[in-house]
């Protein structure tokens, strides 16, 4: 996302809470109370303002806060207890490619911001930065804000409406359009925002970011296959701590911005954890691992495009079937072919240039698998080249050999038809040609 992009959508985040806020109290709520001002609306609309000044206070914090970068001069103590965490869950230094640099534990690189970020949650467009270490805290609030200020809106506004339904005290045409607007934007806003919000506070009381989340996550599908053995979470030190090391350790202060604890280079482990000697996340055992580059290398186009080891084509590589159609077979008498193609190396070449062998013996014969579909083999090279069965194909031979294994099923053979008897021919003899023949008898 470019600075320009980002920007725009900060300035629309910001027009969207101000209409929200102010539009409502303007157009809706002053009007309500004759635009005189008193008790009961103050009461009303200074708790209002208040969520509204945090709220925009943490968004702005959001925004302006570095979420923390890794110093360029950091670099793991693997024999200091500072170094015991790196050795513990890494089993060594972590190392960003990308910034040339060490990374500290549950710090990733951003694509967006292009460096390495604290304690990375994600990257949020609508604040036009990453939320990291700084800033978490100030997001978690932000998300708050946005729920109970929401809530408290849409309770005004649905006063209001009822206001005029029981008192006849009918909103005019204005209020009526700004009320409409007003729910339009404030209801999918709360619902957007408030299941994100859940989201974030049950990570803040595991005191996981999202992207440890889907590690979490991948790390429970291998045990469920049973390709690793249970590992706990390590920086799960219990609720109280875990938003302690978030908000700050006075819960006074959850709801005013406050700095961090910590310098995001280092974080503490769970007690009694068991992981000695485990690295997170853990590994897939069955996934492939991929080798070292070697410095050294220098790569080179070869002088040919082929690769056989001749620098030609393999000579015992025949088309897989060497019937020709007599087309190709009249053309033969005209003379050689080449076996490679003009734009080769080695076309033009009298040694190059050979037929290949006319339809063999084994070719003419007739094919002694009646019922299957013939099977062509390649000739200097392994297996056979098989050409598809079809599932009716497949089906009906599968329960040809079934039935045909002597012992295994009783087949229903049906007894030939015997002769009718005299007396049931005459059933199917008409009634009138019956009495004729009576007549004819007698």
């Amino acid at each position: 996302m470019g600075r320009l992009t980002g920007r725009l959508f900060v300035l629309f985040t910001t027009c969207l809470i101000s209409f929200i806020a102010y539009s409502s109290q303007i157009f809706v709520i002053w009007p309500w109370y004759g635009r005189v001002l008193s008790v009961e609306l103050l009461e009303l609309l200074i708790p209002f303002n208040i969520l509204v000044g945090l709220l925009l206070w943490n968004y702005r914090l959001c925004v302006m806060t570095d979420p923390g970068g890794v110093p360029s001069t950091w670099r793991p103590d693997m024999n200091d207890d500072d170094g015991y965490e790196v050795k513990k869950l890494t089993r060594g230094p972590r190392y960003c490619r990308s910034c040339e640099n060490y990374k500290p534990p549950r710090a990733h690189h951003c694509r967006q911001c292009k460096r390495c970020v604290l304690r990375m949650d994600h990257h949020c467009p609508w604040v036009n930065n990453c939320v990291g270490h700084f800033n978490y805290g100030h997001f978690i609030r932000f998300l708050f804000y946005v729920d109970v200020a929401c809530t408290y809106h849409l309770v005004m506004l649905t006063k209001r409406v009822l206001n005029s339904t029981t008192y006849w005290d009918e909103p005019s045409g204005r209020e009526l359009i700004f009320i409409v607007l007003n729910y339009a934007t404030c209801i999918p806003v709360l619902l957007a925002v408030g299941i994100f919000s859940l989201y974030h506070f049950y990570s803040l009381m595991g005191n996981s970011t999202t992207i440890e989340g889907w590690e979490k996550d991948k790390v429970a599908t291998l045990v469920r296959r049973g390709r690793i053995r249970e590992i706990k979470f390590p920086y799960n030190l219990g609720v109280r701590r875990n938003i302690d090391s978030v908000l700050g350790p006075s819960p006074l202060m959850w709801c005013c911005p406050t700095v961090p604890p910590g310098n995001g280079l280092k974080y503490p482990l769970a007690d009694g954890d068991d992981s000695a000697g485990e690295e997170w996340p853990p590994k897939d055992p069955d996934a492939y691992i991929y080798p070292d580059e070697d410095p050294n290398h220098n790569f080179q186009l070869p002088s040919s495009p082929w690769t056989y080891e001749n620098g030609t084509l393999n000579p015992d590589l025949h088309p897989t079937s060497t019937r020709r159609r007599r087309s190709a077979q009249a053309k033969a008498a005209e003379g050689p072919y080449a076996a490679v193609p003009p734009y080769h190396p080695a076309y033009g070449r009298q040694e190059s240039h050979q037929t290949y062998p006319l339809d063999s013996e084994s070719d003419e014969e007739e094919y002694k698998h009646p019922g299957r579909r013939r099977e062509f083999v390649r000739r200097g090279s392994e297996g056979y080249e098989v050409r598809p069965i079809d599932r009716e194909d497949l089906l009906r031979r599968y329960i040809e050999d079934r039935t045909t294994e002597p012992g295994r099923y009783q087949l229903y053979v049906p007894d030939p038809p015997s002769e009718p008897e005299s007396g049931a021919e005459e059933e199917h003899i008409p009634l009138a040609e019956k009495v004729e023949m009576w007549r004819t008898r007698s």
